[in-house]
């Protein structure tokens, strides 16, 4: 039997902090990448159009990739230190894939396609008429942050239990008056 050290409550609470805000940083970052591609596929001003896809640039894909990596770093010290472990609970084991998916897509995926998106912005603020936006621009801050709030509500409902149950029955004490006589 191995047994795991368990997080102090400060500790804990420390990791725990950490996590949430991480992972409020990075829904924060994917609404406002969702801003700024609303606006883009929106207006009819080149110009802002142009401004708005390079500001996906900036803060699109390493603050993302980072909230991302602090967010799945604190997870799993908050899943090896508490009760809850890293996949003995079906909640936790598919945040975790989750969040190592999307970290995945963010680098290998959505970063060529924002550089792209980004020298688009150039050459529409520089004058360029054939320069148009890409049409899948939208799907990123579409899925991205459905994903992280069925994040959020995995881990305040913490769905469907234990992934295996216990080999051994747990023994549970009684706490009625029939064995304090």
């Amino acid at each position: 039997m191995t047994t795991t050290r368990k997080l102090s409550g400060r500790a804990r609470k420390a990791v725990l902090l950490v996590h949430v805000l991480s992972a409020a940083a990075w829904l924060g970052i994917d609404l406002a990448l969702g801003i700024c591609a609303v606006v883009a596929v929106n207006t009819s001003d080149v110009n802002t159009a142009g401004v708005a896809i390079q500001a996906i640039d900036v803060f699109a894909i390493w603050p993302m990739f980072g909230a991302s990596v602090v967010c799945m770093i604190s997870g799993v010290v908050l899943g090896v230190g508490s009760k809850y472990g890293l996949v003995k609970y079906w909640w936790v084991a598919i945040k975790l894939f989750m969040n190592i998916g999307m970290s995945l897509l963010i680098a290998f995926s959505l970063r060529p396609g924002v550089a792209e998106a980004a020298q688009i912005g150039r050459r529409m603020l520089a004058g360029d008429p054939t320069a148009v936006i890409p049409s899948g621009i939208m799907h990123p801050v579409v899925v991205a942050p459905a994903l992280l709030l069925f994040a959020y509500v995995l881990s305040v409902f913490k769905p469907w239990g234990r992934v295996r149950k216990s080999p051994q029955p747990v023994k549970r004490e009684r706490r009625d008056l029939v064995g304090a006589v």
